[in-house]
Order: structure tokens, then C-alpha cells, then sequence
């Protein structure tokens, strides 16, 4: 896998010196290209470009409206047509261009847990967000295999604890998951109950399984194999901590002592509260 880094968008019609919010990587697999943005939002959240021979396809495009005009400038300078528009775990600035989502995902954005949180997101964050798309949905079967710029984009179950999204098999070479396996402490909004820890390392060991050779998620951006292996075993620690912990306060210090100086830090106490509820 060839690695390149393009360092900021200032040749992408937005002026040699621009200040740029968000930055992009691009990794070469020879037969397609993935662009991953770094939006550098409050949220953490990363979107993608899957750049095939003649076409692209975007997943998880930006919610805040900065990145959204930094992302599209860069999707035009590509000079391809967008063959499909994936919004799988996250609902972003796709305006009213039609979208593909998950089998479940459509209603579960409209209702009340999803629905709740893009309006406190709302609520928080004011115009700076964009306003909901307006396109057509269509859903994508579990399961499936379908190919949208000459790229095979398989559709698999995620963690059975999160939202009824899909883990992404893009290529046979890279992984998307919700969350971008990471050298780091986990949010309690990815592990907030016992039944999630297993939950994400049965699906952090179907990640390794797939042969994938790259690992990327709505929040976070891209990582390599030993991030998962660290996940696992992480999680596995967290478990085995759990059952001896007493406390929540207990578990947060037994995490700490196990991981000093893990990036993160601030995740502990809400993650153990979490798991003592």
C-alpha cells in the first residue's frame, strides 16, 4: 500500500493561503483511491472519498458547514462524477443529492435516539451545522455486495450495540467502522454498558478477519492492524477490570494504572459510570 499525504487544500480553489480547518490523506491500493478528510470538528468526526477509475463515491459527508465547503472543493478539484453517496452511521451535509444507507438505518435517523441527537447537535451548535438532507434514501440489504465505481463495497452487520448501521468492506482492503480503532482511551458513547464491550471485540476481531488492510471510522480517521489488536486488548482489560472493580471510581483508577498516560484520559470516568449503571 503507497501512502500519500496532501497536506492542505490551498490549490483546491481556495487560494494558496488559506487557512484550512480540516486536512486530507490519500492512500493509494493501486485499483482505487481512499481520501480521508480530517474535519478537526467538535465532534471528531472524519468523512471519505473512494476514488475509482472513472468515478467516485463519498461516505459520511461533513455536518458542519466550514468542512462542508472545504470537502465539496476538494470532491470537484477530482474531476469525476459522484456514482453514490453513502451516509451509513452518520447523516451530514449531503444536501439533496440522493443517498444510500444501511437496511434500518432511514427510520432509525428519523426517530427519537437519532433524531434527539442531531437536535441537541442543533441546539449546541447552532448554524454552524448544516440542515438535514432533503435527497432520496435508498437501503442497502445486510449482507450484500454491491459495486459503485468499480469498487466492491460490502455491506456487513456493525456492533450489535450500536446503531443499525454497517461495517464496510470497501475494496477487500479497508474497513469502516463506526469508530476508528485507536491507541486510546474509548468514549462512554462507544462502550456504555457491559454488553457493548463485547459487542465491539466481537466485531473489532470480524475486522482483522476480513483481511482488510486498513481500518477507518466516522470518528477518528485511519489507522493500521496494531490499533485493533490494541482495541481488543484493551477492551478485554477493561472487562476483566470491571469484574474486579467495586466502584466506578475504582474502575477509572485501575484503567489508569493499567494505561498511564493513554491518550483519552478524560473518557474513564464516563465509561466506568456507564458501566456501574
Amino acid at each position: 500500500m503507497k501512502k500519500a499525504i496532501v497536506a492542505l487544500m490551498s490549490v483546491v480553489a481556495l487560494g494558496a493561503n488559506a487557512q484550512m480547518k480540516g486536512k486530507v490523506e490519500v492512500y493509494d491500493f493501486d485499483t482505487f483511491k481512499l481520501h480521508v478528510y480530517y474535519t478537526n470538528d467538535a465532534l471528531g468526526d472524519a468523512s471519505y472519498i473512494v476514488e475509482g477509475k472513472d468515478a467516485l463515491v463519498t461516505l459520511e459527508q461533513p455536518l458542519f458547514k466550514d468542512n462542508i465547503a472545504e470537502y465539496n472543493s476538494y470532491l470537484e478539484s477530482l474531476n469525476k462524477p459522484v456514482s453514490q453517496r453513502i451516509a451509513d452511521y452518520h447523516v451530514g451535509g449531503t444536501d439533496d443529492h440522493d443517498v444510500l444507507m444501511a437496511e434500518g438505518m432511514p427510520a432509525f435517523s428519523k426517530g427519537d435516539i437519532y433524531g434527539g441527537m442531531m437536535q441537541n447537535f442543533a441546539n449546541i451548535f447552532g448554524d454552524a451545522i448544516t440542515d438535514l438532507p432533503t435527497g432520496k434514501t435508498a437501503e442497502v440489504s445486510f449482507g450484500s455486495t454491491q459495486t459503485y465505481a468499480g469498487v466492491p463495497f460490502e455491506f456487513r452487520h456493525g456492533a450489535s450495540t450500536d446503531f443499525p448501521a454497517a461495517s464496510l468492506l470497501i475494496g477487500k482492503r479497508v474497513y469502516y467502522t463506526h469508530w476508528t480503532p485507536a491507541k486510546a482511551h474509548v468514549s462512554p458513547l462507544q462502550v456504555s454498558s457491559a454488553a457493548a464491550i463485547d459487542a465491539e471485540i466481537a466485531e473489532a476481531e470480524r475486522s482483522l478477519k476480513s483481511g482488510a488492510e486498513l481500518f477507518i471510522g466516522g470518528h477518528g480517521g485511519a489507522a493500521k492492524k496494531d490499533a485493533v489488536e490494541f482495541k481488543i486488548a484493551y477492551l478485554k482489560t477493561l472487562k476483566h477490570l470491571r469484574a474486579k472493580s467495586k466502584s466506578a471510581e475504582e474502575l477509572a483508577a485501575a484503567m489508569q494504572k493499567a494505561y498511564p498516560n493513554l491518550q483519552g484520559e478524560d473518557n474513564l470516568a464516563g465509561v466506568a459510570k456507564a458501566l456501574f449503571n
